[in-house]
């Protein structure tokens, strides 16, 4: 049996470079050879965690891939060998990166069920590389975000967070029209890829009255409930770091009616000031993956509207996956780091 190098957690922070099965694939399957894989903040949780509970293990991870069309099943008709791809992970019955049984830091991976109208994969426009291509998975997860946000022409944006996901949403939130987008971190390095990518930046210090005053500076104010004083006229807030004090700071500064979005995974309980929520009459979501956003994505970065390579701040070889790792942890350096699967 012919076989391959596979990224693979087998416990708590032990992630090894492991000789596998080369996939084989059924009638309506096809195998992609990966050329790019980005690493996920999900994918450094997994390692913290020793993979998702009750899944396969070793578990084999990553899901932000582009690639080619090695080998079709013979019930997959609407493809064909050599097409460039990129995948949606989750579709189809998938789980790719998530199930412990397929990740896509390989140079091969199965990719279940492809139908034309399962929304798994999608070919990726010529004028577009690898290096933009891996960017779809996290730029919809943004997107997904911004379209949760009900964001269109006018709006004012601010984004807690500028990590791969908080800029994704940015970059979505812009363009659906926004009229403003803000994006909040305390990393001046992550803040000068926001203004790398077009975006207003403030630094995030903690203190909600310093928040809410550099918003009213970009944003301008308005007073409809006399009993709340002067506010951001902020329209919507993207919470897109995981922490329960920011999503706190959040609620406390938010305009009468504004919209929050929550993006950001949060592992612990946060606690919901109901009073403040009736008062401020605040409309708060949740955005989770990208049901209908790869088109949409795709679509945006075909137009040129804008230019999202300054998201990719580090390449590394399969064969180096640890030190890839490594940089992926480190957020003062490392925005989107991807990793070279045929290297």
């Amino acid at each position: 049996m012919p076989t391959m190098t596979a990224a693979r957690i087998h416990a708590p922070q032990d992630i090894r470079l492991d000789t596998v099965d080369i996939p084989r694939i059924g009638p309506r399957d096809v195998l992609v050879r990966v050329v790019h894989c980005g690493i996920c903040g999900s994918d450094l949780s997994y390692s913290k965690i020793g993979g998702i509970p009750g899944a396969h293990l070793p578990f084999a991870f990553g899901h932000e891939f582009s690639g080619t069309i090695e080998a079709l099943g013979e019930q997959v008709t609407h493809l064909q060998v050599g097409d460039r791809v990129v995948v949606n992970p989750e579709a189809g019955g998938n789980g790719i990166g998530s199930d412990g049984l397929r990740g896509a830091f390989a140079p091969l991976v199965q990719v279940r069920n492809v139908t034309p109208d399962s929304g798994s994969v999608f070919k990726l426009p010529d004028h577009l590389d690898f290096e933009i291509g891996a960017l779809v998975e996290p730029l919809s997860v943004g997107m997904h975000a911004a379209n949760q946000g009900r964001i269109g022409a006018g709006d004012r944006v601010v984004v807690m967070g500028a990590g791969p996901v908080g800029l994704a949403a940015a970059i979505g939130a812009r363009h659906l029209g926004a009229a403003s987008v803000c994006v909040v971190d305390r990393s001046e390095h992550r803040l000068g890829v926001a203004r790398q990518l077009g975006l207003n930046s403030l630094a995030a210090d903690g203190n909600p009255a310093a928040l809410a005053e550099g918003l009213k500076a970009l944003h301008g104010t308005v007073q409809n409930d006399p009993r709340l004083g002067e506010q951001p006229a902020t329209d919507v807030y993207i919470e897109a770091t995981g922490a329960g004090p920011v999503f706190q700071q959040i609620c406390a500064t938010a305009r009468k009616g504004g919209r929050i979005v929550v993006v950001g995974v949060h592992f612990a309980p946060v606690e919901l000031d109901m009073v403040n929520l009736l008062m401020r009459e605040l409309q708060i979501t949740a955005a989770m993956e990208y049901p209908v956003e790869f088109p949409q994505v795709i679509d945006m970065l075909c137009n040129g509207s804008v230019d999202v390579r300054p998201l990719v701040s580090h390449h590394f070889p399969l064969s180096d996956f640890d030190t890839a790792f490594a940089q992926a942890q480190r957020p003062d350096e490392a925005v989107k780091v991807l990793v070279d699967c045929q290297a």
